[in-house]
């Protein structure tokens, strides 16, 4: 048995802490970060409001009124397991459709010249992975993606756009994503979804949590055209 290292623990703000566990991001550390915050869900303690796991660190914002900030750090590290027993969670995979480059997604010519691949083998090689979902967040439902081959991993644009269309698929360094919601941002798009990955009168209302799995199917316009047209998002 190889004891669990105690995470690095931080304020934020007033009323929430966080636990870092590492500093590189990887499979290993993010079963980790999950195994821990489920740990915590399954006995919550006193005045803990919400558990935000993100890619190496995990977040509990309390209730001042019911716990202080000793107490809650006090008690999400009693929590946490005292033994590494790293297990894959086998959730279902969630297929999402993308439409890959022209004018949905501009930057897959520059994504292959970088990485000497032609277009269609970086559109195969992008749809041929599984990705899980490492932590939510920048905005409202955008998943950060791990699992892409370095092949194709490519740098952000040095001038972020000002605005990009929602469901665009981007890749930012050795991470892929997907904008829910039109915004500024400097990842390289490659393709587009018609899915909605966040509306707000939807339960819940973000289509992927940490810890889902992932894989992408290319379409073409006409089907993107025709699923963007249902305007609803399947179930999954």
């Amino acid at each position: 048995m190889v004891d669990q290292p105690l995470p690095a623990v931080s304020l934020l703000g007033e009323f929430a802490v966080t636990l870092q566990i590492a500093h590189e991001v990887s499979h290993e550390v993010f079963e980790q970060i999950t195994q821990w915050a489920a740990a915590i869900d399954a006995a919550p303690p006193v005045g803990l409001r919400e558990i935000v796991p993100a890619m190496v660190s995990l977040t509990a914002y309390f209730d001042p009124e019911k716990t202080t900030l000793t107490q809650i750090a006090s008690a999400v590290l009693r929590l946490l397991p005292t033994e590494n027993r790293v297990t894959a969670t086998r959730n279902p995979v969630i297929e999402i459709p993308v439409c890959y480059g022209g004018t949905h997604g501009i930057d897959l010519n520059d994504v292959s010249r970088h990485c000497g691949l032609s277009p269609a083998e970086v559109i195969h090689i992008h749809s041929s992975g599984e990705y899980r979902v490492h932590m939510v967040g920048f905005m409202p439902g955008f998943p950060y993606l791990g699992g892409m081959s370095e092949r194709i991993a490519t740098p952000r644009r040095e001038t972020p756009r000002t605005s990009i269309p929602p469901g665009s698929v981007g890749i930012g360094g050795r991470q892929t994503g997907i904008y829910p919601l039109e915004s500024p941002g400097g990842w390289q798009l490659i393709g587009r979804t018609p899915w909605m990955l966040f509306e707000p009168q939807r339960v819940p209302p973000t289509l992927l949590v940490a810890g889902d799995r992932v894989c992408f199917r290319p379409i073409a316009v006409e089907e993107f055209e025709r699923l963007a047209r249902e305007v609803t998002c399947p179930s999954v």
